[in-house]
């Protein structure tokens, strides 16, 4: 059963979110401060990560990119937890590598459905063996992205949203199908998440990024 690690300091909501992951079958490990989470990390690796942003000891962004930088650990979901709210906040959490942000207070029903989801595409299910266009390839089964034969190294939700155009290859998906699916959910009024993450994903992907055309008022599609 998948490991969830949770860095929250404050212990009500700590033992909120400990109590719902554990009834829904996971196995959970809490953390009160970025230090105690590294020493753990070392030791065993995470499925899943809930990072608190507004942390005593290093601010949770900070811990995002110290643990993204750890071998092994690009690919981990993390999802931030915390009351900030405005859309600037989100997209910078995003655009600093957290695959998922939920605000405080949420509903336990969707703090696990929003976690199904991650593990769900971080794990691989209903993956295919092997897509392209041009020079991007995308192993399905090693979850291995080459662009002119060099590995390129995303992030789980890049790696799906690419997967997701590549399945469907010449036609454009709009912005709502991508979001629904890439994110499990409505997210309606933020759509600058997947417009962050386009960005991000014709950068890694270099000259082979302008692949991914922009369709004015509809969404996105690859050639």
């Amino acid at each position: 059963m998948a490991w969830i690690y949770i860095v929250e300091d404050d212990s009500s909501i700590r033992e909120i979110e400990r109590f719902a992951l554990q009834n829904s079958g996971y196995q959970v490990r809490e953390f009160a401060c970025g230090k105690d989470f590294y020493t753990e990390v070392s030791q065993r690796t995470p499925d899943c990560v809930l990072l608190d942003i507004l942390l005593p000891d290093e601010d949770g962004l900070e811990i995002l990119t110290k643990f993204r930088a750890m071998p092994g650990m690009r690919r981990i979901p993390v999802m931030m937890v915390t009351a900030k709210t405005t859309e600037l906040d989100k997209v910078k959490g995003l655009d600093m590598g957290a695959d998922d942000y939920i605000t405080k207070p949420f509903g336990i029903m969707e703090l696990i459905s929003r976690v199904k989801a991650l593990l769900r595409r971080s794990m691989g299910i209903g993956e295919e063996d092997c897509l392209t266009a041009g020079e991007i390839s995308l192993d399905g089964v090693r979850r291995l992205v080459c662009v002119a034969g060099q590995p390129c190294d995303l992030t789980y939700k890049e790696y799906e949203l690419l997967k997701l155009l590549l399945q469907n290859r010449g036609i454009v998906m709009s912005r709502d199908i991508i979001m629904e699916r890439i994110w499990d959910i409505s997210f309606e009024g933020e759509s600058r998440t997947l417009d962050v993450h386009i960005k991000t994903l014709r950068q890694k992907l270099g000259s082979a990024g302008a692949l991914i055309r922009t369709v004015r008022n509809v969404g996105y599609k690859i050639d």
